[in-house]
C-alpha cells in the first residue's frame, strides 16, 4: 500500500495565476479527503497571510470535527518556531518542516555550516514535539544533494533519524532526475535507512513526474506526492489521476484512492483554479476516452480490440465516438445506439457521407449535433430534381448600415443576379430573390414562420438547425436547414423550398 500526499492547496497554488478563495479550499480538501481518498493533503504555507491563516484555521475547524486535522499538513520553516506557533494558532497538528537537502542550499542560501543547521532542525523538532505538533520533514534540493553532495545529507539524516520524526520526504525540487536516477537514489535512502519512512516529491521539468513516481515505488519509497491536474511551479507536480493509474496498472499496488471520484476532483480543480486541462491529458482529458477513426469503433465491437485497462469506466466516465471526417458507419451507429435511434443501411450510407461532409467544415460533429443531423438528411427528399442552385453569394453586415446581399441563382440552367438591402443578413438574401423572381414574373412564397434550434449545451460551435414554414398558393409547408452558421442553414432551408415549388 503505497500512501498519497495531494499538495495541490499548497505546492499546487504556487502555479502562476492560481489562488484559491477561503471556501474553494475548503471544497477541495473535503473532496480529497471524504470522496477520493487520499491520506493526507498539505493545504498551505505558514506565515503566508492573514487570508491563508482564515483558510487554515477554517479546515482545522471542519478537519476536528470530521476526524481528519491529523491528516491536514502545513508547511513550517526552520526559524525558532514562528512557523509552528502560526500552525498551533490555526488550530493545526502536522508541520512539513522545510529543510535543506543539499549543501549548496544549507551554504549559500542559509549561510551556515551542516551542523549549524541541524541544530537549528532539532531545536525546532523539540518545540513541535512540545507543542504537541507532528513533524514531517522536507529535504529541500534532496535532488541535486544526493548527487553533489550525498555526505550531506547523510550527515543530516543521521542527525534526525532518532528525532519523533514520522516522515523524512525526498524532493526533485528543481526537477531534474530521470527514472533511472530516480531509482538509483531512493534505493540508496531506502537501503542506507530501511527503518525510516520516505516520500518521493517530483516536479515535472522533464516531463518525467510521473515516470519519476513510478521508479521511486519501485525502489521502495512508502509515499508519493501528488496535485491535482498536475498543479504546481513551473510546469508543474506529479498528477493525481496519472499517478494513480501507473501505480495501479504499472505496478500491481494499491492505494485508498477511489478511482471513479478521480475526474470529478479534476473538474472542481479545473474550475477554480481556472487552469484549463490539455483535450489529450491522460485518464481526465477531454478526448482521451473518444475514439475517432472508424476502424477502432468498428475493433471495439468485436472484443473490445481498441482497448487497453484504462477503462474509462473505472474513472467515473465513459466511451465516446468523435463524429467528423474520419467516421465510418461504425462510430456513427454506436453514437445512435446511445440515442435509440436506429438507422437502415441506405439511411446510414446518407448519414456517414452527411457527417463526412460537415466534418471537413467543423472540428467536431457531437453526439448532441446527431439527431439534427439525421433529421435534416432523412427529411431531403432526393427524388426533387435540384432545378435551383445558389452559385453565389455574398452578406455584409456594418455598424450603422442595413445589411446587404448580393445573389447569383441558376434556375434551369440560367444565371440570374441581384442585389438588396434588409433587416438582418437573411432577410437581405430573401428580398434579392424576390426580387429575381419579381423579374421573371413567378409567384414567391410567403414565409409564414420561421425557428431555430441547436442542441442542448450552450456551445458556440454547435449545428443550427433552422426550421422554415411556407405558403405557396394556399399550401403550407416546411423546409429545413442544417449548418455550423445561422444565416446559412437558413439559405440551406430556402433553396430546398425553391426546388419544391419548381419540382
Amino acid at each position: 500500500m503505497i500512501e498519497i500526499m495531494d499538495t495541490t492547496l499548497r505546492d499546487g497554488e504556487q502555479t502562476s495565476g492560481v489562488s484559491f478563495a477561503t471556501q474553494e479550499k475548503f471544497g477541495i480538501a473535503q473532496m480529497l479527503l471524504s470522496e477520493v481518498g487520499v491520506d493526507r493533503i498539505e493545504i498551505a504555507s505558514a506565515r503566508v497571510s492573514d487570508g491563508e491563516y482564515d483558510s487554515v484555521r477554517k479546515l482545522a475547524e471542519w478537519g476536528k470535527r470530521t476526524g481528519y486535522l491529523d491528516r491536514l499538513e502545513v508547511l513550517g520553516f526552520v526559524d525558532g518556531g514562528v512557523s509552528l506557533k502560526w500552525i498551533e494558532d490555526a488550530g493545526c497538528r502536522v508541520v512539513n518542516l522545510l529543510c535543506k537537502g543539499s549543501y549548496k542550499h544549507v551554504t549559500e542560501q542559509l549561510r551556515k555550516s551542516p551542523e549549524q543547521h541541524l541544530t537549528d532542525i532539532r531545536a525546532v523538532v523539540a518545540l513541535a514535539i512540545e507543542k504537541n505538533i507532528d513533524v514531517n520533514i522536507y529535504l529541500e534540493d534532496w535532488s541535486n544533494g544526493i548527487q553533489h553532495s550525498p555526505e550531506y545529507v547523510y550527515l543530516l539524516v543521521d542527525g534526525l533519524k532518532d528525532l519523533p520524526i514520522k516522515r523524512i520526504m525526498l524532493p526533485d525540487t528543481l526537477g531534474i532526475l530521470n527514472p533511472e536516477k530516480t531509482y538509483d537514489y531512493c534505493l540508496l535512502m531506502v537501503n542506507k535507512y530501511p527503518d525510516l519512512h520516505f516520500d518521493f516529491h517530483a516536479h515535472n521539468d522533464y516531463d518525467l513526474a510521473v515516470a519519476n513516481v513510478y521508479s521511486a515505488v519501485r525502489a521502495g519509497v512508502k509515499g508519493v506526492h501528488t496535485t491535482v491536474n498536475g498543479l504546481g511551479e513551473r510546469a508543474g507536480n506529479a498528477p493525481l489521476s496519472s499517478v494513480l493509474a501507473v501505480l495501479t496498472d504499472q505496478l500491481d499496488i494499491k492505494t485508498n484512492l477511489k478511482e471513479p471520484k478521480i475526474n470529478k476532483i479534476s473538474r472542481l480543480v479545473e474550475t477554480y483554479s481556472g487552469i484549463r486541462l490539455s483535450p489529450n491529458k491522460p485518464v481526465v482529458g477531454e478526448h482521451v476516452f473518444t475514439q475517432c477513426a472508424g476502424v477502432h469503433a468498428d475493433g471495439d465491437s468485436k472484443n473490445n480490440l481498441y482497448c487497453n485497462d484504462l477503462l474509462p469506466e473505472r474513472f467515473g466516465r465513459v466511451r465516446e465516438y468523435a463524429l467528423g471526417k474520419t467516421s465510418g458507419k461504425a462510430n456513427i451507429r454506436k453514437n445512435l445506439e446511445a440515442l435509440g435511434i436506429e438507422l437502415d443501411e441506405d439511411s446510414m450510407r446518407k448519414v456517414t457521407d452527411r457527417i463526412i461532409e460537415l466534418g471537413d467544415r467543423k472540428e467536431m460533429v457531437t453526439t448532441e449535433d446527431l439527431p439534427y443531423i439525421v433529421s435534416d438528411v432523412l427529411n431531403h427528399d432526393p427524388s426533387v430534381e435540384q432545378k435551383i442552385k445558389i452559385l453565389n453569394y455574398s452578406l455584409s453586415l456594418a455598424q450603422g448600415l442595413k445589411p446587404v446581399a448580393s445573389v447569383k441563382i441558376e434556375i434551369n440552367g440560367e444565371p440570374y443576379e441581384e442585389t438588396a438591402t434588409g433587416d438582418g443578413q437573411y432577410d437581405a438574401f430573401v428580398r434579392a430573390l424576390r426580387k429575381i423572381y419579381s423579374d421573371l414574373r413567378r409567384p414567391f412564397p410567403m414565409l409564414t414562420n420561421y425557428s431555430v434550434s441547436i442542441p442542448p449545451g450552450g456551445r458556440t460551435d454547435a449545428f443550427v438547425q433552422t426550421i422554415i414554414s411556407w405558403n405557396y398558393a394556399g399550401v403550407d409547408f416546411k423546409t429545413r436547414g442544417l449548418d455550423a452558421d445561422q444565416t446559412e442553414a437558413a439559405i440551406k432551408a430556402t433553396v430546398k423550398m425553391l426546388n419544391r415549388i419548381e419540382g
